[in-house]
């Protein structure tokens, strides 16, 4: 078995102890460094052959957020912190995941298998680079988290992607509906699209985006989900119409 070389950043040898202890467990993982240095641990990064990182965020000389602009993704990163207020900032950043600590082995699992997963379904480069598609509907573009945090006006909020039905845009901001709430946040729809995986989610309109797996009705140029009528915008109706018969039988 093929394992994939992390290492783990944090200035807090405790938190050290727990990553090499559950690294330890997982046969496809091998630590091959730990240090509090980040600085050490950058040029490690920089020099190549390193996976995946255990990045924490709040350290001394190079803080997580600092580490990953410098890096410029030459690795996989999972975050490992004691602060949610991050999370948004890190996505932006391309990290596969955002571990809150203290954290739960289950967790750390979980996290590890979506890398591990990812790498096996692309191509073997060390450094992954964001993906720059023509349509929003192609495989390729895709995340590893199943939840994405948005900011509202008093905190960041976690959302499970399974929950959401459809997204609409709304001049200067977004609303996600899900199964139990709306939730509004300053976002553009194109940002959006972006981040969702586009397997899951597709762009139906210049105003909508919808979960695939919610459509209950497709009706000539509209889409029921959950009661809700959404329209299908002439710019996507060819993109929607190919994907949907795909999935025919």
């Amino acid at each position: 078995m093929t394992k994939l070389r992390c290492i783990a950043v944090d200035d807090e040898p405790l938190a050290l102890d727990i990553i090499e202890d559950y690294v330890s467990k997982v046969p496809f993982l091998e630590l091959v460094k730990r240090t509090e240095n980040a600085i050490e641990a950058l040029q490690l990064v920089q020099a190549g052959g390193i996976d995946l990182v255990f990045l924490d965020i709040q350290m001394p000389e190079l803080t997580g957020i600092q580490f990953l602009k410098i890096a410029n993704s030459k690795a996989h990163y999972i975050l490992t912190t004691a602060y949610s207020q991050y999370a948004l900032e890190s996505y932006d950043l391309n990290v596969s995941d955002y571990l809150l600590k203290p954290i739960a082995f289950d967790r750390f699992y979980k996290a590890v298998e979506k890398v591990n997963n990812l790498i096996k379904t692309t191509e073997p480069v060390a450094a992954p680079q964001p993906v720059v598609t023509s349509s929003p509907f192609s495989a390729a573009n895709h995340v590893v988290q199943d939840f994405i945090f948005v900011k509202t006006e008093h905190k960041i909020q976690k959302i499970e992607l399974d929950d959401i039905l459809y997204i609409e845009g709304l001049k200067d901001y977004i609303s996600i509906y899900t199964k139990a709430e709306r939730v509004i946040t300053l976002q553009n729809m194109k940002k959006m699209e972006e981040t969702l995986p586009a397997g899951q989610f597709i762009r139906v309109h210049k105003s909508y985006i919808i979960s695939l797996d919610k459509i209950e009705s497709i009706e000539r140029s509209r889409i029921s989900i959950c009661g809700k009528i959404i329209p299908i915008g002439d710019t996507y109706r060819d993109e929607f119409f190919k994907h949907i018969d795909n999935k025919n039988i």
